[in-house]
């Protein structure tokens, strides 16, 4: 039995629609980096960029389960010495909503040039609105 190695330009693209409203982040965060990996289709190879393309909706909405709305920061590194900087979950939420469910995405996917191909089709919305329905996106199964 032989492997076969499909090559990205020959598979259809796909466009999933997830509600960011309906599960907590951690959960909706791996649904996403499964499809962006197209780990969730039979076609699957490692070294292709075989994912979907990812619109998530209603990121403001996001759910955080247990003590994190008070507890969990997001840090950033200003590039100077003594520059850690932090955000609250309140903050990010208020004005930041999408860079939320950006980074939990950013850090399950690889950590290389196709991990920065992937984390290129995922578009994040605050709203129930988003501009790409000419690309007849199918709303991903829970």
């Amino acid at each position: 039995m032989t492997t076969t190695h499909v090559r990205a330009q020959d598979l259809p693209e796909r466009w999933l629609v997830f509600d960011a409203s309906s599960e907590p982040l951690g959960r909706l965060a791996t649904k996403i980096a499964t499809s962006l990996t197209g780990k969730d289709q039979p076609t699957y190879t490692p070294s292709e960029l075989g994912g979907a393309h990812v619109v998530v909706i209603n990121a403001e909405q996001i759910v955080l389960t247990g003590r994190k709305e008070d507890q969990k920061i997001y840090p950033f590194y200003s590039g100077y010495p003594g520059g850690l900087k932090q955000r609250s979950v309140a903050y990010m939420r208020e004005r930041r909503s999408t860079e939320m469910v950006r980074l939990a995405v950013r850090r399950m996917l690889p950590k290389n040039r196709l991990g920065k191909a992937m984390l290129s089709r995922l578009r994040v919305y605050s709203g129930a609105e988003h501009p790409h329905g000419a690309q007849n996106p199918t709303p991903a199964k829970s």
